[in-house]
C-alpha cells in the first residue's frame, strides 16, 4: 500500500498486509534456522535458474504457469537467505545497554552532536525507504501492446496482410489503415506513458503535504527531527501514538509499554516492550522496536540502529516491491464493461466473415472479396470498444485526487476517492474531530461546593505551592504530577493560554489550570515522581507515586485522575473547601454524582475526579526500587483514596461543525458521535454540532422495550423480528425527518445485545455511543458494515486505529497521532472537518461524470457505428462509414469530449441526493442500455444514414430503394455510372454520414452532461 514515511515520499513497502507478516515470520525462521539447512537451500537456490534466464522468463513468460511460480518461489527463497544472513549479525539485542552506546559511539547524555549527525548521514544515508523500481522496459512493454492496443496490433496485422498477400489486387486502403493504426498504438502509448506519470506527479506531491517527524536527542537537547534526518545512533523518545521512526534498540520503557508489531509482522494484539532480550532471535526480541510498528501504550526511549533500507522494514520492502496495486470497484467494473464489449465485437465480426463465407461468397461473388471480409471483420472488433473509457477513468480519479490536495486533503490512493462517494454512515470521535481540542477549565469543585475556575485563580493566585491554601494546593499537586503533558521550551515566554503544550488535550488543560494556580516551573523541583502510570480508555485513569523533597521522611504518595464513575468507588475520604478531610457517606457520594451529571449535563463538561492517598503509619511503596514491583504495589493499592476536587473542562465545538453536519444530513449520510466521555457531556456536544436535533433521546431502555414488544407480538426467528422491528420505527408517526428520534447509549450498555437490537439501532438517524472503549468503537463498525452501510471513521488518536482500519475509509485530523495518520486512508490536513464533505462530494463527482462519459461512449463506439458493417452485409448497402472513420471517431473526436466530460465541476444538487449502493448502483444497468442504445445510438443510427442516403440522392440521383440490396450490383455500369462514379458518391455521403454523427455527438455531449 502506498504510505508515508521519513521524508514523505510515496514508496510502496508492505507493511499491513498478509504478505508482509509472510515475508517477517520467513525472516525469523530462516535466522532460527541451522548452518548445514542454510547451506543446502543456498546450493539448491544457485543452481535453480541463472539470472539471465530470470529476467528472459519475466519479460517473455515461456515457462508454464507452475514452473514461473517455482523459479519465483527459488528467488524469493534466495533473497530470505540473504536478508536472514545479514540480520543474523545484528547483536544489538543481546548486548547490554552500555555495550549498545558504546558500539554506536554514543553518549546517553547528551546524543549525538550536529557534526557527527551529519557524517553519518552521508555514510548511511537519510533514513527513507527506497521506493519500488519503475521498470520502464516492462511498463513501456504495457505501454505500447496493453490496454486498448493489444486489439490495435492484431487489426494492423489484418489490414496488413488484407493489402498483401491477401490482396489481389492489392489495396491502397488496407495499408493505409494499417499505417494509421501504428500512428494510433503510438499516440495511445504516449498518452498513456504521460497520464501515468502525470498520475504519480500528483499522488507524490499529495503525499509530500505530511512530514513526520519524531522527537530525539541532539547536542544534549530535545529536539523535534524529520524522520529522514535520523542517524545511526540517535536516541529517539517515543509515546503512545508514535510510529517507530527506525530499528531501535530500547534502553528504558515505562512499566505499560505495548508495541503493536502488527503492521509488521500480524501479531494481532500489543505485546510488552522491555529493556533486556526475550529472545536470541533478532526478530521475535522485546527490546527491539522496528520501522512500521507503533506504541500502543506507554512511554519508551530507544537507540537507533538501523535506518532506511537496513531496517528489517526495508530489506522486506524489496522482496515484495513488485506487487501490483488493487484495483478499485470502478476499475473493475470498467474492465468488465471493455470485456464484455470486446466479447461481442468478436462474436459479432466472426459472424460477419462466416456470414460472408457460407452466404455471401456463394450468392453473390464479387461483391466482397477475402482482403475485404477480414477488413471488415476487424473494423467491428476495432471501433466496438470503447478504448478511451479505461484512461477516462485514470484522468477521473486523478482530477477528483488534485481537487482534493486544494482542499488540504491527503488521500493515500485512488480507492479511497471512489469508496468516499457511497459513504453511509460517519463515525466521528469528540474530541479533536467535532471539537476544537482546546479544553479549558470552567468548573472546580470540592466536597462541600462548587465555583467557577476563574473565580477560584482570582482569589489563590500564588507565587510558591506552600502558599497555596490546603485545599487547592492539594488540586494543584494532582493537576501537575498526575499529568503527562509539557510545555513546549520555546513557547514559556508566551502567556500561559498562548503556549504550547504537548501532549493529550485533558492533560494540557490541567497543566494549564496548575500554571494559572502556582508557577510549575519551582514546584517541579519540590517533587520527585518514582512511577506515572499512563491513561488508557480501558480502566480511565491515570496514576503517579510521587515523594515531596521538602520532607524529610520524603513518605512516597499517590494521585491519580480519571472519570468519576471508576474512581469514585475506590474512594473512602473526600476534601471540603477549606483542607478538611472528612469520610466518604452515600450523601457525600451523592454529591459527587449529582455535581458530575450537572456539569455534563448542563455545561457540556468533561468531568474528572482528582485523588490522592497519603500514608501516615506504614506505607507499602517505601523501599521499593524496582519499577515492576512498584507498578505492581501501587495498582494493588488503588483504593481507600481521597477526593482532593472535581474539574470541569470544557472543549468548544469547532465553527464549521454545525454547517458540515447539516450537510451530510441532507446528503443522506448519517453522523454517529462515538466517544469515551460520560454520556450527558456526549449528548450536549453532539446536540451543539447538530448531530442530535430531535426533543425525543431514546436509551437502552427503549431498545430493549423495542426488542420486547417485537418477540411478544411475533415469536418467530431473528429475520422476521428484524422486520418488525423496521416497520415499528418507519410507521411511526413521530419519525419523521421534521422530528427524528435520536439515541444516546452508553458503553456498559453494549455487552450483551443480539442482532435485533443492533438492527433496531442502526435504524436510528442520530447516535450517541458513549463511554466507549476501542473494542467497542470496533464493534460499532462492524455492526454498521454487517448491515450492507458504507463506514467511514474519524480519529486522531491510537485509540480510534482498530475501528478506521475495520471501516471503509478511515479518516484521521493533520494533528493527530503518527499511528492514526498512518492507519487511515484520508489526512484532514488543516484540521477541517468540512474538508471531509468536498471527500465525499469528490467521491460522488468521479462516479457521476464517469457515467457521463460512458453514456457518451457507447451510442457512438457501439451502435452507431457497428450498424453501417452490419447493414452492408446483411441488406447489401455499400459501406457508408469506413473503418478509417470509425476510428478517428474513437481516438480523437471522442477522447477530446470525454476529457471535457471528465472535468465538470459538480451539479449543485449533487449533495442533496442519497448516497448510491455500490452492490444496486453500477456504472452501466439496464436503463442505462436503453438510454444508450435504445434511444441516442437509434437517433444517432437513423439520422447518420438518413444524411447518407440524402447525399446520394442530391449528389447523385440515386434512390435509397437502389441501394438497399445492392450487394454485387454496385459496380461498374450500375444505375450507368462508372466505378469511379459509385466510389466517389459513397465516400463523400460517407463523409456526410461521420459528419453527422459527430455533431450529433455534440448535442450527445450536452445530454451526457445534464444526465
Amino acid at each position: 500500500m502506498d504510505i508515508q514515511v521519513a521524508d514523505s515520499r510515496p514508496v510502496t513497502i508492505p507493511n499491513g498486509t498478509p504478505q508482509a507478516a509472510v515475508e517477517f515470520h520467513a525472516l525469523s525462521l530462516q535466522i532460527s534456522e541451522s548452518g548445514t539447512r542454510l547451506s543446502d537451500r543456498r546450493h539448491r537456490t544457485q543452481t535453480h535458474v541463472s539470472r539471465w534466464r530470470a529476467l528472459l522468463y519475466t519479460v517473455f513468460p515461456l515457462l508454464t504457469a507452475h514452473q514461473q511460480h517455482e523459479a519465483e518461489e527459488h528467488q524469493r527463497e534466495a533473497a530470505l537467505l540473504q536478508v536472514a544472513n545479514e540480520l543474523r549479525t545484528h547483536t544489538y539485542h543481546l548486548e547490554s545497554i552500555p555495550a549498545v552506546y558504546e558500539q554506536l559511539d554514543v553518549d546517553p547524555s547528551c546524543g549525538l552532536c550536529t557534526d557527527e549527525a551529519a557524517r553519518r548521514t552521508e555514510t548511511s544515508g537519510c533514513n527513507v525507504v527506497s521506493s519500488a523500481p519503475r521498470r520502464l522496459v516492462v511498463r513501456s512493454f504495457g505501454w505500447v501492446f496493453g490496454g486498448f492496443n493489444r486489439f490495435l496490433w492484431p487489426a494492423m496485422i489484418v489490414f496488413w496482410l488484407c493489402w498483401k498477400p491477401i490482396g489481389n489486387p492489392p489495396q491502397p486502403g488496407n495499408l493505409a489503415m494499417a499505417v494509421v493504426i501504428i500512428l494510433v498504438i503510438c499516440l495511445q502509448a504516449l498518452f498513456g506513458a504521460g497520464q501515468e506519470w502525470t498520475t504519480h506527479r500528483t499522488m507524490h506531491s499529495i503525499t509530500n503535504m505530511v512530514t513526520a517527524e519524531t522527537r530525539a536527542m541532539r547536542n544534549g537537547q530535545q529536539v523535534q527531527l524529520a524522520q529522514s534526518e535520523l542517524v545511526p545512533g540517535d536516541i529517539v523518545y517515543l509515546r503512545a501514538g508514535d510510529r517507530v521512526p527506525a530499528d531501535v534498540r530500547l534502553v528504558r520503557v515505562s512499566m505499560d509499554l505495548r508495541v503493536d508489531r502488527s503492521e509488521l509482522s500480524g501479531a494481532p494484539d500489543p505485546t510488552i516492550g522491555t529493556t533486556g532480550y526475550t529472545n536470541t532471535n533478532y526478530l521475535e526480541t522485546r527490546n527491539m522496536a522496528m520501522m512500521g510498528m507503533h506504541i500502543a501504550q506507554g512511554q519508551c526511549t530507544g537507540v537507533v540502529v538501523a535506518t532506511g533500507d537496513r531496517t528489517v522494514l526495508g530489506r522486506i520492502g524489496q522482496l515484495v516491491t513488485g506487487n501490483p496495486a488493487d484495483r478499485t470497484i470502478l476499475q473493475i467494473e470498467v474492465q468488465r464493461l471493455v470485456n464484455w464489449l470486446t466479447t461481442v465485437s468478436l462474436v459479432v465480426g466472426t459472424l460477419f466473415v462466416v456470414l460472408w463465407a457460407v452466404w455471401l461468397r456463394p450468392k453473390y461473388p464479387g461483391f466482397m472479396s477475402v482482403s475485404d471480409a477480414l477488413a471488415n471483420g476487424v473494423g467491428v472488433l476495432v471501433t466496438f470498444v470503447p478504448g478511451s473509457l479505461p484512461i477516462s477513468l485514470i484522468l477521473a480519479m486523478t482530477m477528483v485526487a488534485k481537487r482534493m490536495q486544494r482542499y488540504k486533503l491527503l488521500v493515500k490512493n485512488l480507492t479511497t476517492v471512489e469508496t468516499l462517494g457511497t459513504v453511509t454512515v460517519i463515525c466521528c470521535e469528540k474530541t479533536g474531530t467535532v471539537t476544537q481540542r482546546r479544553m479549558v477549565p470552567t468548573r472546580i469543585g470540592f466536597g462541600d461546593t462548587e465555583m467557577e475556575f476563574d473565580d477560584l485563580v482570582s482569589t489563590c493566585e500564588a507565587a510558591t505551592v506552600d502558599a497555596l491554601d490546603v485545599a487547592v494546593r492539594r488540586v494543584h499537586e494532582t493537576a501537575f504530577l498526575c499529568n503527562a503533558a509539557r510545555f513546549d521550551p520555546t513557547s514559556m515566554h508566551l502567556p500561559i493560554n498562548g503556549r504550547v503544550v504537548l501532549g493529550d488535550a485533558t492533560d494540557c488543560a490541567l497543566l494549564r489550570m496548575a500554571e494559572h494556580l502556582c508557577p510549575l516551573q519551582p514546584a517541579r523541583r519540590q517533587y520527585n515522581t518514582l512511577l506515572t502510570v499512563p491513561f488508557n480508555l480501558r480502566r480511565r485513569w491515570m496514576l503517579a507515586v510521587c515523594t515531596d523533597r521538602t520532607k524529610s521522611a520524603q513518605s512516597p504518595f499517590m494521585v491519580a485522575k480519571g472519570a468519576p464513575e471508576t474512581l469514585l468507588p475506590k474512594c473512602t475520604q473526600v476534601q471540603m473547601q477549606n483542607g478538611e478531610i472528612v469520610p466518604m457517606d452515600h450523601t457525600r457520594r451523592s454529591r459527587i454524582e449529582e455535581m458530575q451529571h450537572r456539569w455534563a449535563a448542563q455545561y457540556g463538561c468533561r468531568v474528572l475526579l482528582l485523588c490522592r492517598r497519603e500514608y501516615t503509619e506504614s506505607n507499602p511503596l517505601s523501599g521499593i526500587a524496582d519499577s515492576a514491583e512498584l507498578y505492581a504495589v501501587a495498582c494493588q493499592n488503588m483504593c481507600e483514596l481521597c477526593v482532593v476536587g472535581l474539574v470541569g473542562l470544557v472543549d468548544p465545538p469547532r465553527d464549521e461543525i454545525l454547517d458540515s453536519v447539516g450537510k451530510f444530513r441532507g446528503a443522506g449520510i448519517r453522523v454517529f458521535m462515538v466517544t469515551g466521555d460520560y454520556a450527558p457531556t456526549a449528548a450536549f456536544v453532539a446536540r451543539q454540532c447538530g448531530i442530535i436535533t430531535s426533543t425525543t433521546v431514546d436509551g437502552i431502555d427503549e431498545i430493549n422495550a423495542r426488542v420486547t414488544v417485537n418477540k411478544t407480538e411475533k415469536r418467530t426467528d431473528d429475520i422476521a423480528c428484524r422486520s418488525t422491528a423496521r416497520s415499528l420505527l418507519v410507521s411511526d408517526s413521530e419519525h419523521t425527518l421534521a422530528n427524528r428520534s435520536s439515541l444516546v447509549v452508553s458503553g456498559p450498555d453494549l455487552h450483551g445485545l443480539g442482532a435485533v437490537h443492533w438492527d433496531i439501532i442502526a435504524l436510528y438517524d442520530e447516535c450517541v455511543f458513549a463511554r466507549i472503549t476501542p473494542e467497542q468503537k470496533l464493534q460499532v463498525v462492524e455492526e454498521m458494515r454487517g448491515r450492507k452501510h458504507i463506514v467511514a471513521v474519524t480519529g486522531d488518536e491510537v485509540n480510534d486505529v482498530p475501528a478506521m482500519r475495520a471501516a471503509h475509509v478511515g479518516v484521521a485530523m493533520g494533528n493527530g497521532t503518527q499511528v492514526a495518520k498512518a492507519a487511515s486512508n484520508v489526512v484532514l490536513l488543516d484540521n477541517n472537518f468540512s474538508s471531509l464533505v468536498v471527500a465525499i462530494e469528490c467521491g460522488r463527482l468521479l462516479f457521476i461524470n464517469l457515467k457521463k462519459v460512458i453514456v457518451y461512449l457507447l451510442p457512438m463506439t457501439n451502435l452507431s457505428e457497428i450498424m453501417p458493417s452490419l447493414f452492408n452485409v446483411v441488406l447489401g448497402l455499400p459501406i457508408p462509414l469506413s473503418t478509417f472513420l470509425m476510428l478517428v471517431i474513437n481516438t480523437i473526436t471522442d477522447v477530446w469530449a470525454s476529457v471535457v466530460l471528465i472535468h465538470e465541476e459538480p451539479e449543485t444538487d449533487l449533495m442533496l441526493h442519497p448516497p448510491r449502493n455500490p452492490s444496486k448502483d453500477g456504472l452501466v444497468d439496464v436503463r442505462f442500455f436503453i438510454q444508450a442504445y435504445g434511444f441516442v445510438g437509434l437517433v444517432q443510427t437513423i439520422t447518420g444514414h438518413t444524411m447518407f442516403f440524402l447525399c446520394l440522392y442530391l449528389r447523385g440521383g440515386i434512390h435509397p430503394r437502389d441501394v438497399f440490396l445492392a450487394f454485387n450490383k454496385w459496380t461498374d455500369g450500375y444505375l450507368s455510372k462508372s466505378k469511379a462514379e459509385l466510389t466517389e458518391l459513397v465516400s463523400v455521403s460517407g463523409s456526410v454520414h461521420f459528419m453527422a454523427l459527430v455533431v450529433m455527438q455534440w448535442a450527445n455531449m450536452f445530454v451526457a452532461r445534464t444526465r
